[in-house]
Formats: C-alpha cells, structure tokens, sequence
C-alpha cells in the first residue's frame, strides 16, 4: 500500500483538500488520513451542495473530494457547478456506488478521478495527490472499460443499453430517489428541484425504460437501489 507521507523537506505548500460527505464520521475519518501527509491539508469541509459551494468559494481548494450520494442535492451537479464557476477546478469523487455506474458520469461532469470508498482505505491519498497533479485517477479496470469503449465504437454491433446508459444523470439520480422511497415532492426538496420537474423526469424515466404505470417504476427503482446501493 502506497505511504501516506511525502518525501520530507518539499518546498511546495501543502494542497487544500476539500471534503463533501454527509457523513460526519466520514469526513473525520478522511481528515484524520490527510492531517497524517505533510504534503496536504484539509481547508474546509461540507454536507450538501449549497455549503460546499460556499466552502470552494471561501476556501478556495487545490483538491476537492466529493461523494455522489449528498444528503441534498447531487455530486455530479456539484461538479458540475464547482466547473462552471472555475473550469481549472479539480474534483475527486469517492463514493459507495461501483465505478460501473458512475465514473464515465463522472468525468463527463468534470471530474478527474473516482474511487470507491472500498479501495479509498487504501488508495484515497494516492488519488488525491494524482488529481492535484493534473492526472486522471481510475481503477485499472474503469480505464479498461472507458477505452474498450472508445475504441470499439464504429466497430462492434452495439448491444442493448443498460438502464445506466438510457437515463441521464438526473434521470438517474430521480430512480435512486423513487428507489429510496422518497416522495415525489422530498424529490423535488432533495434535488432542488419543481415538483412539476421531478414528475417530468418520472414520465421521461417510465418512457425510456418501457414501464406502463408508476407502480411499475416504483418496482425498478427499488431493485436498483437494492442492487447497487
């Protein structure tokens, strides 16, 4: 496993390292790890999209680490917000759900990594250190997946899309709120949306996935969040 410490005597600051978490056991343990390198340093911490924005605008980090999943709002919107304020920004995501999922959203957002929180114990610094240089961190596996993807297009008889690929990211992220047993109007709360917008979403999900009623839907996306967390 890669050292969390640094070679001593660098003349660099240490990186600012932003942590978005609604966990606060989480983003202490995270801090804890970070406060062990010489070579960063935590400058701010936040729960949801609202604070981490004005976190990034007070604090303004080298590095932020974001998770997918906020108690309101998105991850991936995050990224996206924290891009269009300053496109140089550099993120990290670190979540629970597989990189299957997520990491191609990911970096489509603007990303520059992504890393499960199973393999971040051992990795989460490495990944960071790798994002404030300017590189791409994935798992060799993601990468393997990405380029497949690349180079096969035009060339192989595209399969069935899979649920993931038929939505988009709100699309998706309506499903894990349905799955979740979220209302439609908690929907609306959580993703900072119009009630109006969230059964918008809904009919556009129902139609992409062939499901007749909201029953049907109500199935689907309990068996995802069942599957994937």
């Amino acid at each position: 496993m890669p050292s969390d410490t640094s070679p001593a005597g660098s003349p660099d600051p240490p990186a600012r390292v932003l942590i978005v978490d609604d966990h606060p056991a989480v983003r202490e343990g995270l801090g804890f790890r970070i406060a062990r390198c010489p070579d960063l340093v935590v400058c701010g911490e936040a729960a949801d999209v609202a604070e981490a924005l004005d976190q990034a605008e007070r604090a303004r980090p080298d590095v932020s680490v974001i998770d997918i999943a906020l108690g309101t709002g998105s991850g991936i919107d995050l990224i996206r917000r924290l891009r269009a304020r300053d496109p140089s920004s550099r993120t990290l995501v670190w979540s629970m759900y597989p990189e299957s999922l997520y990491a191609e959203r990911a970096l489509r957002a603007g990303a520059m990594g992504y890393i499960t929180k199973q393999e971040a114990t051992g990795r989460i610094i490495e990944a960071i250190r790798r994002v404030h240089r300017g590189e791409i961190f994935l798992s060799d596996a993601a990468a393997g997946r990405l380029i497949r993807r690349v180079v096969g297009r035009g060339v192989e008889v595209p399969a069935s899309p899979t649920l993931e690929e038929s939505l988009s990211d709100r699309e998706l992220e309506v499903l894990r709120q349905i799955g979740a047993g979220h209302t439609t109007a908690e929907t609306a709360r959580c993703l900072h949306l119009s009630v109006h917008t969230v059964d918008t979403y809904r009919q556009r999900i129902k139609a992409k996935l062939a499901l007749r009623n909201a029953s049907e839907l109500a199935r689907v996306a309990t068996q995802w969040v069942l599957e994937h967390g």
